[in-house]
């Protein structure tokens, strides 16, 4: 260690161990970043000349008297009115927005779909998005939409953003980049983004063909689930969220940029990349979050919790106790209660349930849910395991179980999810789930104390 590594009798660190590369720790923190050297004003936010000759520019994810605010301030190449022009409507005809109500399309049963196949043409983020369910009303800003992506080819100098909507993505094939106004994101399965509403970025192809699952949220940002008696710790922990570094591009070009406005798509043509920030500092930012870090909690005697335990990312309903979207994650996690049928019990309750499956087989459903797969259950409608899986929970030998190569999640709202006329008539709808639970038996004898 040289001298230099030593002021005040301190002993400072002179590498920067367990963080990563291209991205800084923390959820919800209050980054600074620059590309440039001396790019980001510093003591002040609007000086009256910018260096390098940089415009200022503030983009707000919340009303100016949120407490705290959700806002971030930009230096960038050219102020954002040079990346919007005069607009023309465009239509994305697999991609929509609540409401989305189909007078022929019956949502009130239990659903399950193989996964969408890919299309025999190339697809980008935009052309290859398919609506699965809406829920909510996108021009009041509450309830969701979940999709599944189809992307075969990258996009060039083409570019997007939602005013809707944040969008929160879970790849489960192929590997994408998103080149954002604020940093670079690379993102694979097991991890998620979360892109916030109005930041503007380009979808790129690293590793194909990719497939994934979209929750698009109109309502209030995600964030973390308030532990309660947990404390602290487990769960997903801040620091392991990441946001980009400031990265910038210096090229004109033709370009068009594609807004999604209440449910609506318009294109604008621009001279130039609009992803030109060079420095910035704030609180709205992009996130890639690694599921592999989240640290499940359980019952370690008897019971199984609800699946609540399991949220990763919350958005508030402004209702206390029901989210208007959660998100939760069923990973490997050792099972060890006593006496307890371990597997998620029959139940039907106010939020409905839309469940993806990243890899490996869910243990409430050995058959048929398979990787790239989804189910619904929508509110108020009973489910719960099928008979394989109720034998075997009821009669199995209860030590120490370890569920391993595993990993789903699940889209939860308080609204209904409609389904949208491509999940009723075009995905890989499998007809036959409701039959999964024909065969349970009726078991009830009257005898006292028998089980």
């Amino acid at each position: 260690m040289n001298d230099q590594s030593k002021t005040s009798g301190l002993t400072l660190a002179e590498t920067s161990v367990g963080t990563t590369q291209g991205y800084m720790p923390g959820f919800g923190n209050d980054f600074e970043t620059e590309a440039l050297p001396g790019a980001l004003p510093q003591g002040m936010n609007s000086p009256q000349k910018c260096n390098y000759g940089l415009y200022g520019e503030q983009l707000s994810g919340t009303a100016f008297t949120a407490n705290p605010p959700e806002r971030t301030w930009c230096y960038r190449i050219r102020p954002s009115v040079k990346h919007s022009h005069r607009y023309e409507k465009i239509d994305l005809p697999y991609w929509k927005s609540a409401p989305n109500v189909d007078p022929d399309v019956i949502s009130l049963g239990q659903y399950r779909w193989d996964p969408v196949p890919h299309s025999s043409q190339g697809t980008t983020w935009l052309t290859g998005m398919r609506t699965i369910t809406t829920a909510g009303d996108v021009n009041t800003q509450v309830g969701m939409a979940s999709h599944v992506y189809l992307v075969t080819d990258s996009m060039v100098d083409s570019y997007f953003f939602s005013a809707d909507s944040e969008l929160l993505v879970v790849p489960q094939e192929g590997r994408l980049r998103f080149a954002t106004e604020l940093g670079i994101i690379d993102l694979e399965p097991q991890e998620i983004a979360i892109i916030p509403r109005g930041l503007v970025y380009r979808v790129e192809v690293l590793e194909g063909p990719c497939r994934g699952f979209v929750c698009e949220n109109y309502g209030q940002k995600f964030e973390l689930p308030g532990r309660g008696p947990i404390g602290a710790n487990c769960m997903a922990n801040p620091r392991d969220f990441k946001a980009p570094v400031a990265a910038f591009e210096d090229r004109e070009v033709p370009s068009e940029v594609t807004v999604k406005w209440c449910g609506q798509f318009h294109v604008t043509e621009i001279g130039q990349s609009p992803l030109d920030v060079v420095a910035w500092h704030g609180n709205y930012a992009p996130y890639k979050y690694d599921l592999r870090t989240y640290c499940p909690v359980g019952s370690i005697l008897f019971d199984h919790p609800d699946p609540s335990i399991f949220t990763v990312l919350t958005a508030p309903s402004g209702q206390p106790g029901t989210a208007n979207i959660d998100f939760v994650l069923f990973r490997e996690r050792w099972m060890v209660m006593e006496d307890t049928f371990r597997p998620p019990w029959y139940h039907k309750n106010i939020m409905s349930e839309l469940m993806g499956n990243i890899y490996g087989q869910y243990d409430a459903k050995p058959q048929g849910f398979v990787p790239g797969g989804i189910s619904l259950h929508n509110m108020m409608l009973p489910h719960g395991p099928d008979k394989a899986a109720f034998e075997k929970a009821s009669n199995s030998n209860l030590g120490p179980e370890k569920l391993e190569s595993t990993m789903s999640f699940m889209f939860e709202t308080r609204f209904p999810q409609h389904l949208t006329d491509f999940a009723a008539n075009e995905a890989p709808l499998q007809d036959d789930y409701i039959d999964c639970w024909t065969s349970l038996e009726k078991k009830f004898d009257g005898t006292p104390g028998k089980k």
